[in-house]
């Protein structure tokens, strides 16, 4: 009959390799768990109504949370997922990047998840939420650009910085100053009242897909062309 111990160190074995497959197979970790949270969401949208995470959401956000104070920062905040303003921060990166393969690698994931929204929106044509909005939006609600062009964007430099930059410790506040902004701008777009929270969730879930997929086979083949390594 096996010992304690060596159930114990059984368990940790098992638990040891889990981990290590996880590892290896991050990117279909993520993929598949996106597509299944997006396809959950919108099995429920194409009932109709409001979902009771949209009520909690609305309920904590825009009853408790909005304020005079706070509206001009999240207006701030939506604003840095706008397409004009990413669109500038990508011709930066261009401009300061060596050479031009990290500004096309990053000008086509834009261009791509932009067109991605549009397609989807299309296709579900959910009404933005009415009656609390604090911004003038037109189109579709579901999902939300916003939401989608931030995790899409902000997603890759966060792989870039993670993969090519040098490891200290400022690669770590980049990453985490990126993540932020990303969650922010989810959470301003229901502030709002631009969209429900089943809006941004579902952009985030598309974006983790796509970026799943473009940095697996795009970006790898955009800064190869640079001859740069992963940073040690």
């Amino acid at each position: 009959m096996a010992t304690a111990r060596e159930l114990a160190q059984g368990a940790r074995d098992v638990a040891r390799g889990a981990l290590g497959l996880l590892r290896q197979n991050a990117r279909l970790v993520v993929l598949l768990v996106a597509a299944l949270v997006f396809m959950l969401l919108l099995e429920d949208v194409a009932e109709g109504g409001v979902m009771r995470l949209d009520t909690m959401a609305y309920e904590l956000f825009v009853e408790r949370l909005r304020s005079d104070a706070l509206t001009p920062l999240m207006e701030g905040v939506t604003s840095l997922a706008s397409v004009v303003v990413l669109a500038v921060m990508a011709a930066v990166i261009a401009a300061l990047a060596p050479g031009k393969e990290p500004g096309w690698c990053v000008s086509v994931n834009l261009v791509g998840v932009v067109a991605l929204n549009q397609v989807l929106k299309f296709i579900v044509q959910r009404p933005r939420p009415d009656g609390f909005r604090l911004v003038a939006e037109s189109g579709y609600s579901f999902p939300s650009g916003h939401s989608m062009v931030s995790m899409a964007f902000f997603g890759l430099l966060i792989w870039m910085i993670w993969r090519y930059h040098r490891r200290d410790v400022m690669r770590v506040v980049w990453c985490v100053v990126f993540g932020l902004v990303i969650v922010l701008v989810g959470v301003s777009r229901i502030y709002l009242g631009a969209h429900y929270a089943s809006d941004v969730i579902a952009g985030f879930c598309v974006s983790l897909a796509w970026l799943a997929f473009y940095t697996r086979v795009v970006a790898p083949a955009f800064l190869a062309a640079d001859n740069r390594e992963p940073a040690d």
